[in-house]
């Protein structure tokens, strides 16, 4: 049986071939590579990009600092007339390691599979904002945290509701999926005071100048 051919949108392209978003619409309208139009359930039209793609997108990018425009354009055509081949002879001193490319590629696609199955949204749960299944923790707020270098450990002990994978799959799932617009507040946002207490700094002169006037 053959596999269904699958389809990516810029944003999934971008955070499986580890290129940014803008550089992914740019190769696009470059030509760089094919990309096709498809539309969205709403009937909405929108880019999309194949495994052929993917692979493109990462060499393009990844030899970019020792290989020019034409180079790795002539690097495309070779694995082209070659799709099965482990390496590519770029030119007469640069042999690309093209199963490589692939073999990561396969890993985050499956990563990212992985990550679709351990999120889910709920107009009742955090205002629809995406979260982990059977938690009320944001993805993205997870992916926040890491990107500012909180640690794997250190997020966990805030939020022991989560797996280390679910926290492990945090960035790929954010960076696949961007937020749009402003951000959403969260209804888990409006908190309340119980209580209030006013207490005077240590050292405020208009403390000293109350205790002396008695």
């Amino acid at each position: 049986m053959i596999a269904a051919a699958r389809s990516y949108t810029p944003a999934e392209a971008a955070a499986l071939s580890e290129v940014a978003l803008k550089a992914v619409h740019n190769a696009i309208d470059k030509r760089i590579v094919e990309g096709r139009g498809e539309q969205t359930k709403a009937g909405t039209p929108r880019r999309a990009l194949t495994d052929a793609d993917l692979l493109h997108l990462k060499l393009w990018y990844g030899v970019g600092s020792v290989l020019a425009a034409d180079r790795r354009q002539r690097l495309f055509e070779a694995i082209k007339a070659e799709p099965a081949a482990a390496t590519v002879r770029a030119d007469a001193f640069l042999i690309v390691d093209v199963e490589e490319a692939r073999r990561q590629l396969a890993d985050r696609v499956h990563q990212l599979e992985e990550a679709k199955t351990l999120v889910h949204s709920a107009e009742g749960v955090m205002g629809g904002e995406p979260v982990f299944k059977g938690t009320r923790v944001p993805v993205r707020t997870v992916a926040s945290m890491l990107a500012q270098g909180a640690s794997s450990m250190e997020i966990a002990d805030g939020y022991p509701s989560l797996t280390p994978r679910m926290i492990e799959l945090a960035a790929i799932w954010s960076a696949a999926h961007p937020a749009r617009g402003r951000p959403r507040k969260l209804a888990g946002d409006k908190l309340e005071a119980k209580s209030s207490k006013r207490a005077p700094l240590k050292g405020d002169p208009r403390t000293r100048a109350s205790g002396g006037s008695e």
